[in-house]
């Protein structure tokens, strides 16, 4: 029903990305509706997330942000009820980084050694001034034992830029202009390559996911661009308790 990472990561991290299947949001919002700002009844959302925070280990804390396109990286626990970023990061366990998107792409991070994890919310804006970046310098491992996982967010055959967009990422690195498709006179970017252009400039070579589409699979998944008014699905990572941990 939800998607499980397919990626070689430590036993002791849980992470997983949910869909639209399980929950009880209906009409424009149906299915499993995480967002509580985007019209859906407020009822509806707290129990699709009560939904979610079950699948979670007793005693977990899920952390949701305000979310602004920016770069800015929270560490968990934080005291802030809804800290406004766009990325958070944790080394203690039962804290659990959560990241919402409909087309923007999320990533979630760990070490090989088990000892710290971290959710990403990337759109265009965020990918270029570098909120990947500012998420891999909170790790204390160096990024060549990181994993990372590209969860579902908009396909490079569905979005559509202009070329001030592709025009600002040629800017910063030449390279990225692989990542863009000419379309009349516009272009179609592809967030998964321009993820994992930076992650890999940034020395991380264990890239996993980035398979699905968000836009061309409206059974599965909210897409905003798609469908403008939408809820919003959500990517989770944590670590275990050393109860919980299996080998």
């Amino acid at each position: 029903m939800w998607l499980s990472p397919d990626w070689p990561a430590p036993s002791n991290v849980l992470a997983l990305s949910t869909g639209r299947f399980g929950g009880q949001s209906d009409g424009i919002y149906r299915g499993l509706n995480l967002g509580d700002h985007v019209g859906d009844n407020l009822a509806n959302v707290a129990a699709n997330r009560q939904r979610l925070l079950q699948r979670l280990p007793a005693g977990a804390q899920m952390q949701w942000l305000e979310q602004v396109h920016g770069t800015q990286v929270v560490t968990l626990p934080c005291q802030s009820l809804r800290p406004q970023a766009d990325a958070s990061i944790t080394a203690q366990a039962n804290q659990f980084c959560t990241v919402m998107t409909a087309d923007c792409l999320p990533l979630l991070i760990c070490d090989a050694a088990g000892s710290q994890v971290a959710a990403v919310h990337a759109g265009w804006r965020g990918l270029l001034d570098g909120v990947i970046e500012q998420t891999l310098q909170q790790f204390s491992a160096t990024a060549e034992s990181l994993l990372v996982w590209l969860g579902p967010a908009i396909g490079p055959s569905c979005f559509e830029v202009g070329s001030e967009v592709q025009q600002a990422f040629v800017s910063r690195d030449p390279n990225a202009a692989h990542a863009f498709t000419p379309h009349r006179d516009r272009y179609f970017a592809d967030l998964y390559q321009l993820a994992r252009l930076r992650l890999r400039h940034q020395g991380v070579t264990a890239i996993y996911g980035g398979q699905h589409c968000t836009y061309s699979d409206p059974s599965r998944f909210y897409s905003y661009r798609r469908d403008g008014q939408t809820g919003r699905q959500a990517s989770v990572i944590g670590l275990l308790p050393p109860e919980r941990s299996h080998a």
